[in-house]
């Protein structure tokens, strides 16, 4: 499956050649990059001009477009919605899912993200906080709250920081963390795409203005990839960086690394293709509960995937 990653951060015309995509930035030699190589390309400057056949023939060969404001949050995505043949049957089932299907549904994802907390944990410091005993008490619909009883002991072991809270602007760390999960929910999105559900059809997460609450459902177990790289980022930077072309690199780079698990060795696009295709197929009744294949852990023997995840 492609896994490069294109981020454009500066003026630029951008259009398809000979099935390739063409960058032409003023002061610099044009490049090119062939589309079937790309899972993602990442427009976050006000003076990009594309043609449409950039987002078209993206989605057409399964890639993303996702377009960021000046303060590189995402604020649309172009996704491929014709990628399966059973597409319709598939959404259909999940527009009717019980209450019940959903709660246990959620709550096999809420058990496996505890799960790659507590292994994170684990490698990171030595203790995790009492997650792993925390992930076999999650009720179905999470009814008594392990998630949010979870974060609390994780974000404060992750960061060594007692007083750091998730979306609080006072810790630069947030925004380290929003943009490496902007791109890890674009990522799977396209996955539940391919799998052929719709993404705005969440289980638990059902903002009316969120269009892709089931990728803001499905991403929570695999978020820990974010987690450690924001943590490793921090080893050597300090927190309150400029938010620089390095900096964004290094968020986007988790995404085109390679990740064991179960003695497998397979791209982080290939585990969230995995990932949807359970989901799917428990939506469909074909299987009980998603096989959700965390905690997932850097291939030791691949280095730093920086080269595919490019920022301009």
């Amino acid at each position: 499956m492609p896994d490069r990653i294109i981020e454009i951060a500066s003026p630029a015309r951008l259009g398809v050649r000979d099935n390739q995509l063409v960058i032409a930035r003023q002061g610099f030699p044009e490049a090119v990059a062939p589309v079937a190589d790309l899972a993602a390309l990442v427009l976050a400057h006000p003076a990009i001009v594309l043609s449409h056949a950039v987002p078209a023939r993206l989605a057409e060969a399964g890639a993303l477009t996702i377009f960021c404001d000046h303060a590189f949050r995402p604020v649309a995505m172009a996704l491929p919605l014709a990628s399966n043949s059973v597409q319709t049957e598939r959404m259909a089932a999940q527009a009717e899912l019980s209450g019940e299907r959903r709660g246990r549904l959620w709550q096999q994802i809420v058990r496996a993200k505890i799960t790659a907390q507590s292994a994170l944990l684990e490698d990171l410091h030595g203790g995790d906080g009492g997650l792993a005993a925390l992930a076999p008490r999650v009720q179905p619909g999470d009814r008594g709250n392990a998630e949010a009883r979870a974060a609390q002991r994780y974000w404060r072991r992750l960061f060594a920081e007692p007083a750091f809270r998730r979306h609080a602007a006072m810790w630069p760390q947030n925004r380290h963390l929003n943009y490496g999960y902007m791109a890890l929910r674009a990522a799977t999105a396209r996955a539940i795409c391919a799998a052929g559900l719709h993404p705005s059809l969440g289980l638990r997460h059902h903002n009316r203005y969120d269009p892709f609450s089931l990728a803001a459902d499905l991403m929570e177990p695999f978020r820990t990839i974010v987690d450690r790289q924001v943590a490793a980022r921090l080893v050597t930077h300090p927190p309150d960086e400029e938010f620089g072309r390095d900096l964004r690199a290094w968020l986007l780079a988790p995404l085109a690394g390679r990740y064991v698990h179960g003695g497998e060795d397979r791209s982080l696009f290939d585990w969230l293709a995995r990932a949807a295709q359970s989901l799917a197929a428990a939506v469909a009744g074909r299987r009980r509960l998603p096989d959700l294949p965390v905690p997932l852990a850097p291939c030791p023997d691949s280095a730093p995937p920086l080269p595919t995840a490019q920022c301009g």
